[in-house]
């Protein structure tokens, strides 16, 4: 079969955040099965997604951006990262990828309009065919948006709908793959090849990393997702006041950084276990801070509270109602938990940054069976089944094959 044979050529891969890396990655395995070889650029963060990857090699440098890749959520986000020398960065990120698309076999974008702008240079200039994964727009952002509500957005005027040049890009490229249908038909309908395949969120969720039944006592499961940005040292103190005003559920932490980056509330202290857990406890609770746990933890969740841009997806996406709150940033501001909340409809509830408020939502999803019920149907339907990846990927082989860039050769017995 074409799809078990190596590449030749490496592709040039392209990323722009630590959920587009988890993609990028996940992508890469389905297309290099331990065969191939790949260049990759992750234009944001340190690209950890990458580090265990087999035939994978890194260009360019790491942009560790204050705003963790958000530098028009806030004027603060923009003046920050243009202290920490963005533009002189992204230059040199600009030539890296177009050195690096000589003698590749095609260009992979996965992204947003930055991150297309960068794949579609240097795939103009080496000649290569572009691929572009869109996992951030979606035309569920529009819905009853209406004119204020987009002068009152307009500093994420991109993140709602895709700009003209964005559009002009993504007609140059070979397929464009969107996170949902109805995004699909949206950029169908103004000249692009889109195509949806299925839930790029779904598809980098993991697998049950341990069974948490003798952390939850047979009591509902409420998973607490500060997220992998900075605004956890906001959110993450909020979450556990507002646990501890639920004494009749267990509370879990999906923690993705190190227990250095702790910020626990006053009066609050963390109690040792390992590596991998460990115990914040005050106010009379006690609550579980799991690291290496998130598939576990999302699969063991009755209800979530989340400060996360993929993590409150993939819990919606597995029928789990989610309540957020706004934080002062740098992603979870209060423009973009109110795009959230139009992209998931009933399966988020946005309210006040309060534990009252967060504890007093909780509650009222969990005695109201029926309201549960809209809201994993909502999830489901929104984010949708997983899948697309693989598709993807062959999508990318053929393409090759078609420009003539991937030359298969048997396999040695």
């Amino acid at each position: 079969m074409i799809a078990s044979l190596p590449l030749i050529r490496p592709v040039l891969l392209i990323s722009n955040g630590t959920a587009e890396d988890l993609i990028g990655a996940r992508l890469l395995g389905h297309l290099l099965e331990g065969t191939g070889e790949a260049r990759v650029l992750p234009l944001v963060g340190p690209g950890r997604a990458y580090a265990d990857l087999p035939g994978v090699v890194r260009v360019g440098t790491t942009l560790d951006l204050p705003s963790g890749g958000f530098p028009f959520g806030s004027l603060e986000n923009l003046r920050a990262d243009l202290r920490a020398g963005l533009v002189g960065a992204s230059l040199g990120q600009w030539r890296a990828a177009a050195a690096a698309a000589r003698g590749a076999g095609a260009v992979v974008v996965v992204g947003d309009a930055y991150a297309l702008m960068v794949g579609h240079l240097a795939a103009r200039r080496a000649g290569l065919s572009l691929v572009h994964v869109q996992p951030l727009l979606s035309a569920h952002y529009l819905e009853g948006l209406g004119v204020r509500g987009a002068l009152r957005e307009l500093n994420a005027l991109g993140a709602n709908l895709p700009m003209p040049y964005e559009l002009q890009l993504a007609r140059q490229a070979q397929a464009v793959f969107v996170r949902d249908a109805a995004t699909a038909r949206y950029y169908a309908a103004r000249g692009v090849r889109a195509r949806w395949a299925g839930s790029f969120a779904m598809d980098v969720l993991p697998p049950p990393e341990r069974d948490l039944a003798p952390l939850s006592a047979g009591r509902p499961l409420l998973a607490l997702l500060p997220g992998s940005r900075e605004d956890h040292r906001e959110s993450l103190p909020l979450m556990l006041r507002a646990a501890a005003r639920l004494p009749e559920v267990t509370a879990v932490v999906a923690w993705p950084h190190g227990w250095e980056a702790l910020n626990l509330p006053a009066g609050w202290q963390l109690d040792g276990g390992d590596a991998e857990t460990a115990f914040a406890r005050g106010e009379g609770a006690q609550v579980a801070l799991l690291r290496g746990a998130f598939g576990a933890v999302a699969r063991a969740a009755d209800v979530a509270v989340g400060t996360a841009g993929t993590a409150n997806e993939q819990l919606a996406g597995l029928g789990v109602p989610v309540v957020a709150f706004p934080t002062h940033g740098p992603q979870f501001t209060p423009g973009f938990a109110r795009r959230q909340g139009r992209l998931l409809g009933e399966a988020l509830s946005v309210v006040p940054p309060d534990p009252q408020a967060v504890a007093a939502e909780v509650r009222a999803l969990l005695a109201d069976g029926a309201r549960r019920a809209r809201a994993a149907r909502a999830g489901l339907t929104r984010v949708g089944p997983g899948g697309a990846l693989a598709v993807i990927a062959r999508e990318i082989r053929q393409q090759l094959r078609e420009a003539g860039a991937d030359a298969f050769t048997p396999q040695r017995p």
